[in-house]
């Protein structure tokens, strides 16, 4: 019986096992920040990334048509720099809290679709989007001073949201590895030249989401690197399988809110304090909103 309802509900089976995995992924991130900078923490991530697309490609060769390397190139910087920020707070701030900021990306996706590609929404959207900024402003707490992991969660989910819309235009003109190799290769080498640059010269304390010097990992610390790794390799082979066994891309997408749920949990196994009330609460309206937002065509 249990057989049974899986395999009608697959779709959603593996969204939750990439939520999880996503979470892992965080986790060990987290982990890993203790002892490295989370511009380093990018780089492993990303380097990691970059090998596994690469042996991909070399296995299978891409057949493309090719003509907007500027946009591709755009893809991948503004991707990298969303990452450096999701990293920055993942380090920062509690777990839960900084995988909340993310989900701001589908509300700001919406938001893109309806300006630029003159996507029509529906007026449930529109309320969606509203409580989806006023879930931002509760977690945010501006009345208790404006943190900079505010802005890095701003622009984490602003800029994965420019990111995932230039796919919009990119898929008809590039294999997705292809995409992929633009995403991962900014997101090694750039965080790569900041290291070395801030080795050799002192830069603004408030640029340290970007430069930081390189700290050589010990053996526990390579152990959780290839961990993240491996994780968020899962992570991204469920996720494909999600989207791929559901007929309702609208429904995987609102059980993706359940890495929030994940997060929580390591993050108090990690040492997170529980958010406040009303940080909870503009927590459980980000995830209301980004599900409807979902859920609408």
């Amino acid at each position: 019986m249990l057989h049974h309802f899986l395999m009608r509900h697959l779709g959603a089976y593996y969204m939750v096992l990439a939520s999880m995995y996503f979470a892992l992924t965080g986790a060990f991130a987290k982990f890993l920040s203790d002892d490295m900078s989370s511009v380093e923490v990018v780089f492993f991530r990303n380097f990691i990334g970059l090998l596994l697309i690469l042996v991909a490609i070399f296995k299978k060769p891409v057949h493309q048509r090719g003509g907007k390397p500027f946009l591709l190139i755009f893809r991948g910087a503004i991707g990298m720099l969303s990452l450096l920020a999701f990293f920055y707070n993942i380090a920062h701030m509690g777990l839960a809290e900084a995988f909340t900021f993310s989900k701001m990306a589908p509300i700001f996706v919406a938001i893109i679709s309806a300006i630029f590609f003159k996507e029509k929404l529906n007026s449930i959207s529109w309320i969606a989007i509203l409580l989806g900024f006023v879930g931002v402003v509760l977690v945010m707490q501006p009345n208790l001073g404006f943190e900079k992991t505010d802005m890095m969660g701003i622009i984490n989910g602003l800029f994965a949201a420019l990111a995932y819309t230039s796919i919009h235009e990119l898929r008809r003109a590039y294999d997705t590895r292809i995409i992929v190799l633009s995403f991962v290769a900014s997101g090694a080498v750039f965080p790569l030249i900041c290291m070395i640059i801030a080795q050799f010269y002192a830069t603004p304390d408030w640029l340290d989401f970007m430069f930081a010097k390189f700290v050589m990992p010990d053996f526990f610390g390579f152990v959780f690197i290839l961990m993240m790794g491996f994780s968020g390799v899962l992570f991204q082979t469920y996720l494909t399988k999600a989207y791929a066994a559901s007929r309702s891309a609208g429904m995987v997408s609102a059980i993706g809110y359940c890495d929030i749920i994940f997060t929580l949990i390591l993050g108090m196994m990690m040492g997170d304090s529980l958010p406040n009330f009303i940080a909870f609460l503009g927590i459980i309206i980000i995830i209301f909103s980004g599900v409807v937002v979902a859920m609408q065509k």
